[in-house]
This record gives C-alpha cells, structure tokens and sequence, in this order.
C-alpha cells in the first residue's frame, strides 16, 4: 500500500513536470488546462508538496496578474505546510526555507504588476532575507544567484515607481 502511495505521488510530480514542460515551451493554455485537472485531483487540501509546486507554476501560466497573485499566494499558503522531510521525497525539490526567496519574490513582482508598491516592497524584503539559504558558489546550478540577480533587478524597479 505504501509502495502504490508513493508511486502515486511521484506521478502527480511527473504530470506536473509535464505540464511545466509544456508552459516552457509556449503553450501556456494547455498548460493551464493540465494544471487546473490536477489543481482539481489534488484539492485545496491535498499534498502540500504537490500544490506548492502547481501554484507556483500555475501562476506563471495566468494572464492577468489578478489570477497570478491568487496562485502565488496559494503556492505560499501550501509551502507553509510542507516539511523538510517530505521535501526530501522528491529528488529535484529544494530544502522547504529554499522555496521562500522564489515564492516571496513572486509575490512582489505580481503587486509591482497590480501597482501596489508597498505590498511589493514587503515581499522583496522577505524575499532578501529568506534569500541567506541560497548557495553563493552555484553549487545548486546557479538557481541561487540567479534568484539573487532577479530581486536585484526587482528593487531597481521599484525605485523608478
């Protein structure tokens, strides 16, 4: 039983994986498609890995920034249930405080869209601090820096608003 839970779980992560795959290569609409029949399968309730992964990627696929806030902040919602451990089950899932910087500064980025600077500002704040987790050598192919660079390039912009 244990064996057909886990098998289960690794292939929502693949469908999932295959819907990114699909919003990287442009066609965001299906991809939006696959993720909301998974968003439906796996329920506001479900493995808080699984909703994580799909908010964040799902807030990516949306058009209006409106909907992209809502996902984002359903990633962050399910990220503050998800534990180290079962983090660790998934071979490509960073430690849980390393989703922090990412998930905070796409929240700032959604309100720099929605034209709300202050909530903007109070997410790249979190997202700089939470940011200390991040490897500085590029030992985690340079996703740290590269989340770095990005609230960088984000505090630029919201000094010029």
């Amino acid at each position: 039983m244990t064996e057909q839970r886990e098998a289960s779980k690794d292939a929502v992560m693949t469908r999932i994986g295959q819907a990114i795959m699909l919003l990287h290569a442009g066609d965001r609409e299906e991809a939006r498609n696959r993720f909301g029949e998974l968003w439906s399968e796996i329920g506001e309730d479900g493995d808080a890995l699984h909703r994580c992964t799909l908010a964040h990627y799902m807030a990516d696929a949306q058009d209006d920034p409106g909907d992209e806030l809502a996902w984002d902040l359903r990633a962050l919602t399910a990220a503050g249930g998800l534990s180290d451990e079962r983090a660790e089950q998934h071979p490509d899932a960073p430690a849980v405080r390393a989703f922090y910087p990412s998930l905070h500064l796409n929240l700032a980025a959604d309100y720099v869209k929605l034209r709300r600077p202050d909530a903007a500002r109070i997410h790249l704040d979190r997202a700089r601090a939470a940011s200390w987790v991040l490897a500085d050598d590029g030992s985690d192919d340079g996703y740290g820096g590269g989340v770095r660079a990005a609230i960088e390039r984000l505090e630029l912009r919201l000094r010029e608003l």
